[in-house]
């Protein structure tokens, strides 16, 4: 008996025989390989030249260290007694804290305004961002030798000088004299310049994350661009780009050294905390001890100070609104 096939009709395939899968080897299959294989250097680095050094830091904290970082004599707490008695050191800490809540809202206001204006741009918009974020390229101690030698040099050839003796004004020896105090002009101008072109990135970004329908559905609701707008839609909604902002810079105002060391020099006034710091454990007496103890007490302080700050703008609340 023949069978007949109706043409243009393909007959039912046979299944297809599966295979079992292979189990993938190498590093592709291994991804906790993988994580610490590009983690594990980085982690290395960070106990070996941050935790380590903290911790050793703390322990000759408690110790009499004198010309080595080998503890010899147990003395408790009379390591932080010392340097909390320490005249100089409490000035600094005092005129820091003067100078963070100076420095910390210029910074912020500056960058947010050159952040506004470069977002406002249609044209040329990654050349002025470019342009105003080229100085955090520059190291503080470069920075702060073009200040000293070449902008606010004390004779008549400064810059500085030199513009204002246009309009008849004697020169001012910008870094020599702390009365009137004209060197936190040079220290907040160089710092400013500095740190605005890298927070003005931070703050760009959120300004090109808020979404578009909230301006519109502002308009519709009648309200006017400019100061309504920002006050009602923008601030809001950079509330946790500010709070992250002024975090950073109040870590970094008490953090100053460079600038200082390179402006003032072997002055005696005006120094931060670390400067007094570094003259205490690698002075003439090499005190690291008492130095250990004060860099605590100075890190400590920026904890407090950066909760508290945290805590006023309400860091880490989900929502950007509120």
């Amino acid at each position: 008996m023949s069978t007949t096939t109706t043409p243009g009709v393909a007959k039912n395939p046979a299944p297809a025989k599966v295979s079992k899968a292979r189990p993938r080897r190498g590093l592709k299959a291994n991804s906790t390989f993988n994580f610490w294989l590009f983690t594990g250097p980085f982690l290395i680095g960070l106990v070996i030249f941050v935790f380590v050094p903290i911790g050793w830091s703390l322990y000759l904290s408690f110790f009499e260290a004198r010309f080595t970082v080998t503890p010899s004599e147990f003395v408790g707490l009379e390591n932080y007694k010392q340097i909390l008695s320490d005249t100089d050191f409490r000035n600094s800490l005092v005129t820091f804290t003067v100078f963070a809540a100076f420095i910390v809202p210029t910074t912020w206001a500056l960058s947010l305004g050159l952040a506004l204006m470069v977002n406002r741009l249609r044209f040329m918009q990654a050349f002025f961002r470019s342009v105003f974020f080229l100085p955090t390229a520059v190291s503080y101690a470069a920075a702060a030798l073009i200040w000293k030698m070449s902008i606010f040099n004390g004779v008549r050839f400064g810059m500085a000088n030199t513009f204002l003796g246009w309009f008849g004004v004697e020169n001012i020896a910008w870094l020599d004299n702390p009365d009137p105090p004209w060197y936190w002009l040079v220290i907040v101008t160089v710092r400013l310049w500095l740190q605005a072109g890298f927070y003005m990135i931070l703050f760009l970004a959120a300004l090109q994350n808020i979404p578009r329908e909230l301006y519109e559905a502002a308009a519709i609701d009648g309200a006017k661009p400019g100061w309504q707008t920002f006050r009602y839609i923008t601030l809001p909604q950079l509330r946790a780009t500010s709070t992250a902002v002024i975090l950073l810079l109040l870590i970094a105002a008490y953090q100053a050294f460079d600038e200082f060391f390179i402006l003032l020099g072997k002055a005696t006034w005006g120094m931060p905390p670390l400067v007094e710091l570094y003259k205490m454990a690698l002075g003439e007496n090499q005190n690291y001890g008492a130095g250990s103890a004060g860099a605590l007490v100075l890190t400590v302080l920026i904890c407090l100070v950066t909760l508290l700050q945290g805590k006023i703008m309400g860091f880490g609340r989900g929502d950007e609104s509120q």
